[in-house]
């Protein structure tokens, strides 16, 4: 087929194919009180490791609703200041009208504002992180255990 402009020509040029690798694993974890942050930077990054994906994006997704992920230091005083915060911004027992219902919409709220995803960037086989950014699950319906499905995919 004849070409009928010269952005036709010059898209040809360039052209690149990838092939993009994907890999998934569910890392689970257990919590211990209602609203707690446990680190799981480790796990993700024994996935990340196992991926053998060099360059691309990690995916860290919460299967739950009443959980948030989120990126931030691990220092005692801060993980309480989070959890403190979240608590002010979205107390239990507000006469939420979820709680006619189910109890927990405080979670439910706190879960839909903070995000149950987190998307880092992946270069030279190692997660993208600053030297004060760790991974965490922050529980806001607990104790329960619960699924963390990390994906990782490039090439």
């Amino acid at each position: 087929m004849p070409l009928r402009n010269s952005f036709e020509v010059e898209s040809l040029k360039s052209v690149w194919v990838v092939v993009m690798r994907v890999f998934f694993q569910d890392v689970q974890v257990s919590t211990r009180n209602r609203v707690e942050l446990v680190d799981i930077s480790r796990d993700v990054e024994e996935v990340m490791k196992k991926s053998g994906i060099s360059e691309g994006l990690c995916v860290v997704h919460a299967t739950h609703s009443t959980v948030a992920i989120i990126v931030n230091e691990h220092e005692v005083g801060l993980m309480s200041d989070i959890v403190k915060k979240v608590q002010q911004e979205f107390p239990k027992g507000a006469k939420w009208l979820h709680d006619r219902v189910d109890d927990n919409a405080d979670a439910h709220l706190a879960s839909s504002f903070l995000g149950a995803t987190r998307v880092l960037p992946v270069r030279n086989a190692g997660l993208v992180r600053g030297t004060w950014q760790n991974i965490f699950l922050l529980e806001l319906d607990g104790p329960r255990t619960r699924r963390v499905t990390v994906e990782v995919m490039g090439e």
